[in-house]
């Protein structure tokens, strides 16, 4: 007998441009709902009203020019560390998957850069139509930043465990944001108390990252990676 589990509906929350003004009534509002969705799911779909449709579906389509580009031209996108620059099919994945990993795609000369390996004869066609448009949609997060949302909260958000089942011949496109290098995670003072003791010793993101993937961390289930890694011994009480 087969089990049915029934759908889980996420909250949905609005941001609108008057709630994002720091300190207004809509500004609290929208922090309380924003904290409640992390504690009660771990996460949450975000509508805001300026990405629009149109850059959305550019997007999507730039990403999908991506996966024609040769696959020589893919592998001059390398790079020493995880995940960063050209992942292709693999046996540890899936032989479907195919990744790009950029480092820190907020900077237009890292951008540029990606752009003419890509694209060397015309890269000004896949840059510039689309780098002025302020994507920031994550469309898919990845689990080692998820933890990195526990370790920053002092575990008052979760970090959902999550996974992608794919059926049918359709593609499936997504946007993984990761913390930029040199970030040092580290919970506000806010969240300490003598009921909530500091849990996790500051740490730097890169150091986290390099540790997930290492050789010791390859027995270690993932969602224990981050207490093998920062956690701190329980306080002594008098």
């Amino acid at each position: 007998m087969m089990l049915e589990w029934p759908p889980v509906e996420f909250p949905v929350i609005q941001f609108r441009p008057s709630d994002l003004k720091r300190g207004t009534n809509g500004w609290r509002r929208l922090c309380k709902r924003v904290r409640e969705a992390c504690e009660t799911f771990g996460c949450f779909e975000v509508v805001y009203e300026k990405i629009s449709a149109k850059v959305r579906e550019e997007t999507l389509e730039l990403m999908k020019e991506l996966t024609e580009v040769p696959v020589e031209r893919k592998q001059k996108n390398i790079s020493p560390l995880p995940y960063y620059g050209w992942v292709g099919p693999c046996n540890q994945v899936s032989l479907l998957y195919e990744g790009f990993g950029l480092g820190d795609a907020s900077n237009y000369d890292s951008v540029k850069t990606f752009a003419q390996l890509m694209w060397p004869d015309d890269y000004e066609r896949g840059l510039f139509a689309h780098t002025d448009k302020p994507v920031s949609t994550i469309i898919c997060d990845d689990q080692d930043s998820g933890l990195e949302i526990e370790a920053w909260s002092n575990e008052r958000l979760k970090a959902v465990n999550h996974r992608v089942m794919m059926s049918g011949d359709k593609d499936r496109f997504s946007i993984v944001t990761f913390a930029i290098e040199d970030t040092i995670i580290k919970a506000p003072k806010e969240l300490i108390d003598e009921q909530h003791p500091q849990l996790y010793k500051d740490f730097d993101f890169m150091g986290f990252f390099l540790f997930a993937f290492s050789n010791p961390a390859k027995h270690i289930d993932s969602g224990e990676q981050l207490q093998a890694f920062a956690s701190l011994p329980p306080p002594i009480s008098d």
